[in-house]
């Protein structure tokens, strides 16, 4: 991936591709880069954070079915559909982003997760999606341990 913004800048584009994630989704758009375009024009953001949003939409967008499968996978009896909308959309970002931006630490893309359904979400948020995306990050290890043996 080319776009490289400093952290601060990962996380405003974090929240902006939830924003447009979840607008999408509420509003039922099929064309989230319009609407990635008309939320950031509200707002001054930089290029490196339009950027990295746009990067984390697109890879999220494209891989969307298979990210889902692999959220229902460690949500121990909760359904998608069932869940938050907040929540669901900030797993998918955060499963995106584990699974296509190797530069990004595992442990960065968890704390960001989790700071975003601490601010966006509601009281619970934040410790759903920690357990979720902890699920996933453990399973994730014991996959790469088989792997190397």
């Amino acid at each position: 991936m080319s776009v490289k913004p400093r952290s601060k800048n990962r996380h405003k584009a974090r929240e902006l591709a939830l924003q447009t994630l979840y607008a999408c989704e509420a509003g039922d758009a099929t064309e989230w880069e319009d609407m990635l375009r008309a939320i950031s024009g509200e707002k001054s953001f930089t290029e490196d954070t339009i950027g990295y949003a746009r990067e984390l939409m697109r890879q999220t967008t494209g891989a969307l079915a298979a990210i889902d499968e692999r959220i229902a996978c460690h949500a121990a009896n909760w359904e998608l559909k069932r869940m938050a909308a907040l929540d669901r959309n900030i797993l998918r970002l955060a499963v995106a982003e584990l699974s296509f931006f190797s530069e990004v630490p595992f442990k960065v893309v968890i704390d960001e997760a989790v700071e975003l359904a601490k601010t966006y979400g509601t009281e619970d948020s934040g410790r759903f999606v920690n357990g979720i995306l902890d699920s996933i990050y453990k399973a994730r290890t014991t996959e790469t341990e088989k792997e190397s043996s």
